[in-house]
């Protein structure tokens, strides 16, 4: 595919609405509208100063598809970095199509998925992880996936990236001198200043990896399983979370016979819910298989919220979810404190420090379970504004990158010859660069460019 034609593409949302925005991008962008748009004031749109907009008429011949207004954007100052326009139309989709018909037939190719991004990231207006970083912004539902997106849109990560490969790739370069002098028996490359460089990098990318598992959950939400016996309040806790009915509340036990999910944002954070079927011993061929995919949302979820009666004898219930799931982690909540005394809450609170007392009917106690959600969650990083690694393929590029200096820190230990080290600093530069798009193949980048929607 050439990256130097024109392209051009519908930038906002397919449908009705009150205007839709059309972009066009190439080096002919300009002069191709500039054929098609009779400007109000008589000018030639041609001659305009970038970063203006202009009021005209977009016409076919004789014949007028509508009044627009015109953005012009010259290169190098575009988001492609080429010469960029972008058409504001009314947003009858039978107008949209005409126009971008009419500039199909004069000049442009429909553009590709995430091409305009692409352009950008070939003509070096962001990085690789930037680019990415916009379709993450583009997609973010929550202020915490918001806030990573933005961050790493400005190049916070990529700059650590950067640097940290900027720092091997000096020494790299006179690990390679030393093998052009290999039968000299010289060093040029300080080993003390290199060990101490090894284990800057290993710990940073360590602590980049670490906060996958993190990004990961803001990213795709935390799936938090509620789970009990029949009859506990599941489904009354989770309208009391939601803050509308969206489960069936019935005192017949055995109601919730699927899972309910719905997911909500607590502080920024998407937090998902699933509400399962009662968990108990039956009869009955449906309510066998809710409780059997109860179980499968217990094992798939982040968190699993354990409701239980406050009748119940807490203890022994905590105990068998324990034992049950020994590596989830498990937040035990006892249900209707409104039937209870003040007298028999406060000594049950004595009695169970690690567990919350709450009536879902009434909707008590309902925040403090919000606020311990968001304890579990672990997302204190966030508060830090460290780096948060959310993207499958950093992530893994991080982990070979990894095990890459750990390789050479092993022959620093050991005195290994340099060409041997020389291999894999090569390695863990590579797939540093991966990430911000130093080192990238066609292949690559068809891949990333292709998840992003048509007009970015």
């Amino acid at each position: 595919m050439s990256y130097s034609d024109n392209i051009i593409a519908l930038a906002t949302p397919s449908g009705i609405g009150a205007i839709a925005v059309i972009r066009i991008s190439g080096p002919e962008a300009i002069s191709i509208v500039a054929s098609k748009f009779k400007h109000l004031g008589k000018k030639n749109l041609q001659d305009q100063k970038s970063h203006t907009i202009h009021l005209g008429h977009i016409v076919d011949g004789t014949k007028v598809l509508d009044k627009v207004l015109i953005s012009i954007f010259k290169s190098p100052s575009s988001y492609t970095g080429e010469n960029v326009v972008e058409i504001s139309c009314h947003g009858s989709p039978y107008i949209q199509q005409q126009i971008i018909q009419l500039f199909l037939r004069n000049g442009c190719r429909m553009a590709a998925a995430g091409e305009f991004t692409l352009r950008a990231f070939l003509n070096g207006k962001m990085d690789l992880s930037q680019a990415e970083a916009v379709a993450d912004l583009i997609a973010s539902d929550s202020e915490a996936a918001h806030r990573i997106a933005m961050q790493q849109m400005r190049g916070g990560f990529s700059n650590e990236i950067k640097e940290l490969r900027q720092e091997l790739l000096n020494f790299a370069s006179l690990i390679e001198l030393e093998l052009d002098f290999s039968q000299e028996d010289v060093e040029f490359a300080d080993r003390t200043q290199f060990n101490t460089l090894l284990d800057k990098i290993t710990q940073v990318l360590k602590n980049l990896i670490d906060s996958f598992a993190l990004g990961n959950v803001i990213k795709n939400g935390i799936p938090v399983a509620i789970v009990g016996k029949p009859n506990v309040g599941k489904s009354t806790l989770l309208n009391a979370l939601l803050n509308e009915e969206r489960a069936i509340v019935s005192e017949i036990a055995g109601t919730t016979r699927d899972t309910v999910e719905d997911q909500i944002s607590i502080d920024g954070i998407n937090f998902r819910f699933i509400d399962t079927a009662g968990i108990r011993k039956t009869t009955d061929k449906v309510e066998k298989i809710g409780i059997a995919r109860a179980y499968e949302k217990i094992q798939e979820a982040q968190l699993v919220l354990y409701l239980i009666d406050v009748h119940e004898e807490i203890q022994q219930a905590v105990q068998d979810l324990k034992e049950r799931y020994p590596k989830k982690e498990l937040l035990v909540v006892a249900n209707k404190v409104d039937m209870l005394s003040e007298i028999e809450i406060a000594s049950l609170k004595n009695q169970y420090s690690n567990v919350l007392f709450i009536s879902a009917k009434k909707n008590e106690g309902v925040e403090t379970l919000k606020n311990r959600l968001l304890q579990l969650s672990n997302t204190g990083a966030l508060g830090k504004n460290d780096t948060i690694v959310t993207n499958n393929r950093h992530y893994d590029a991080l982990l070979k990158a990894l095990e890459a200096i750990q390789k050479v820190k092993v022959a620093m230990d050991e005195e290994l010859a340099s060409d041997l080290m020389a291999i894999d600093i090569r390695e863990a530069l590579f797939h540093l660069g991966e990430i911000t798009g130093a080192v990238s193949t066609d292949d690559l980048l068809g891949n990333i460019f292709s998840n992003f929607c048509i007009g970015k």
